[in-house]
């Protein structure tokens, strides 16, 4: 019997979501339910994963799809997709200049990039040429207003610039999309409960942990253990309120 070669892990930069780690567990869970979510659009579709990360999402949204790239412009993210996803066509390359024809591929999944790019109108206008008439952009993004409150700059390092509901519906208006959905993560029942168990906020209470340097308590790291992606729910009531913006916009 042959075994399955072993894929090496990608390390943790906080740059990106990797799955398999318990402390990292909440947030893979949290992007996971986007994916989920918005998978239905790849369907017998060819896929423009821009900005793929480890490769989870595209591995996920390639269930359905007729072909998904995934394009990442790190040369040791790139070459990990490929060998950890064979469902995926992996790809390096720039989120400035799409390395595809025009009008190429029917649906462009940008999940959690356009916050760390330092020309997201341009980038808006790349997927669009990418996109075939009638194709679809599907995009997620952490809300500015509960991600980094009341702050002009994120609190994340990587990220350049964090968009509210208002600001992502006009920069995809701006960039000639037609919106078709804006909605936005949040909190399921189960996780408002582990919420309260947590003190109010099981994010906040990872965030002590991150920045005191503590160990872990058992019950945070049981409790983000836990976290699945059915926990989370997708609305369009009080957008200002949620987690993360996901956004459905079509190509003229």
């Amino acid at each position: 019997m042959v075994s399955e070669p072993v894929v090496a892990q990608l390390p943790l930069t906080g740059e990106r979501t990797v799955p398999g780690i318990v402390e990292e567990n909440y947030w893979f869970r949290r992007h996971e339910a986007a994916y989920l979510a918005l998978r239905r659009y790849c369907a017998a579709a060819v896929v423009l994963e821009a900005g793929c990360g480890e490769g989870y999402g595209a591995d996920l949204l390639a269930a359905g799809a007729r072909l998904v790239v995934g394009l990442d412009y790190d040369v040791l993210t790139a070459a990990h997709v490929a060998r950890a996803y064979p469902s995926v066509r992996a790809v390096r390359g720039n989120l400035a200049t799409l390395p595809l024809r025009e009008s190429t591929v029917d649906a462009v999944a940008n999940l959690q990039v356009i916050e760390h790019l330092w020309d997201q109108a341009g980038f808006l206008r790349e997927c669009s040429r990418v996109l075939r008439p009638g194709g679809r952009l599907l995009i997620t993004t952490p809300n500015r207003i509960t991600f980094s409150p009341g702050r002009d700059t994120p609190l994340n390092p990587f990220h350049t610039r964090e968009l509210a509901p208002s600001e992502m519906d006009e920069l995809l208006r701006g960039a000639g999309f037609t919106v078709e959905y804006l909605g936005g993560l949040r909190h399921g029942p189960r996780l408002r409960e582990l919420d309260a168990a947590q003190g109010g906020s099981i994010i906040d209470a990872q965030v002590r942990v991150a920045v005191d340097g503590t160990p872990w308590p058992d019950a945070l790291r049981d409790a983000v253990a836990s976290v699945r992606a059915a926990d989370f729910v997708l609305g369009t009531e009080d957008l200002e309120s949620c987690l993360d913006i996901v956004a459905v916009a079509g190509r003229a």
